[in-house]
């Protein structure tokens, strides 16, 4: 079932023999990779942790494996061609060198990075990508990180935010590239986008 603003997350229904359990973003991640490469159906995911899961409300292991029922639901995948290599990413994409230095480009389909509401807006199955640019001083990123369990970092003057299925950034110099959580590699050209209704997770 695809889950859509301002409607409930997914449907109950029995759940499928098949699940592929993740007990995290990157868990998830890898999945969805070894299917794509292998051009094969990216299965089943029953996901029990990470901050994907933590957005949509998700119960945890033992829970979803011994119910005969779960939540279901359709949500989006977010895809990244990084100096020309793709990558995938069900929770987010940051782009930086520190979080106190130098600047910062997130693109979120979760809500959530670990405690912090950082993307307050970000909706799994919207066919959007939030992204969030920013380069603050280190008074206003010390400011910023204070509201981050909160989501009240934005608005921000100094914060751009905009919701997209696709976009391109050039960076003078490889910046380290952070997919649902797992440093991957040091790129100079980032290209995001969103495939809309790509997942069938279970919760």
């Amino acid at each position: 079932m695809s889950i859509k603003r301002g409607a409930n997350w997914g449907e109950r229904a029995e759940k499928p023999s098949d699940l592929v359990y993740a007990n995290s973003d990157r868990a998830a991640a890898d999945v969805i990779a070894a299917a794509r490469r292998a051009n094969s159906a990216i299965p089943r995911i029953g996901l029990t942790g990470g901050d994907l899961h933590r957005t949509l409300g998700g119960s945890d292991r033992s829970a979803l494996e011994s119910a005969p029922e779960a939540t279901h639901v359709t949500v989006d995948l977010g895809e990244a061609l990084l100096d020309g290599k793709l990558h995938w990413f069900v929770a987010h994409l940051v782009a930086r060198k520190a979080w106190l230095r130098g600047r910062i480009l997130i693109a979120a389909n979760a809500a959530f990075i670990g405690s912090w509401n950082i993307a307050p807006r970000a909706h799994p199955g919207d066919g959007r990508l939030d992204l969030l640019d920013a380069d603050l001083s280190v008074g206003d990123r010390l400011k910023a990180r204070s509201r981050l369990r909160s989501g009240a970092h934005i608005p921000h003057p100094e914060i751009t935010v905009r919701r997209t299925s696709a976009a391109q950034f050039d960076f003078a110099e490889p910046i380290p590239i952070h997919l649902d959580g797992h440093r991957q590699v040091r790129a100079t050209k980032l290209s995001v986008r969103l495939e809309p209704e790509a997942l069938d997770i279970w919760i």
